[in-house]
């Protein structure tokens, strides 16, 4: 029923998917994932879990990998506006420590994957949002890594307001940057 648009981004394996959106004056209705639809645009990957979080304006997430598992993601808002980013970590790769960005909201539907050999994060730009994704490995304790969302050898332009009170967890502002990263 779905079919999906997918605008691969400059970075290679990072795509912006957009569902086809049916609405009328009831509301509107959406195909979230589709395995045919995304196969048959070359995006084959499998899910094994899914994960959903809430955060309220200023709140920074990342930027953050698993280091043996790494996971791809598929990440969308289901209300509210964030704005996301994946930073490459592919050893070897031509856009190594190159970031992309891109606006999801409720509103745009957009979804953003994110391949394996990834660090991501988000922040969140309404009052609050709602923010789902789909990964490829479960999530394994101990495994994760990260990079500080403010490190100057990446320089991710965060759509942030200069007198914003940004609200990052304890463990995100202690990451290191690029240069302590894993290489995948």
């Amino acid at each position: 029923m779905g079919k999906i648009k997918v605008t691969r981004c400059e970075i290679e394996g990072l795509c912006v998917v957009e569902p086809s959106v049916f609405g009328d004056d009831r509301g509107y209705f959406m195909e979230t994932y589709n395995y045919n639809d995304f196969k048959a645009e070359g995006l084959d990957m499998v899910f094994v879990q899914d994960n959903q979080s809430m955060s309220v304006k200023g709140v920074l997430r990342g930027l953050h990998y698993q280091k043996q598992f790494p996971q791809g993601k598929l990440v969308r808002v289901v209300s509210g506006k964030v704005f996301d980013v994946a930073v490459d970590l592919r050893t070897g790769s031509e856009t190594y420590g190159k970031w992309f960005g891109v606006e999801l909201s409720g509103e745009n539907k957009k979804m953003f994957y994110i391949p394996e050999g990834f660090a991501h994060g988000f922040v969140v730009l309404s009052d609050e949002a709602v923010f789902a994704y789909k990964c490829t490995d479960f999530y394994h304790p101990g495994d994760e890594g990260g990079i500080l969302w403010s490190d100057p050898e990446i320089g991710v332009e965060w759509p942030i307001e200069p007198d914003a009170k940004l609200i990052i967890s304890e463990k995100d502002q202690k990451w290191g940057g690029l240069k302590d990263a894993f290489k995948f």
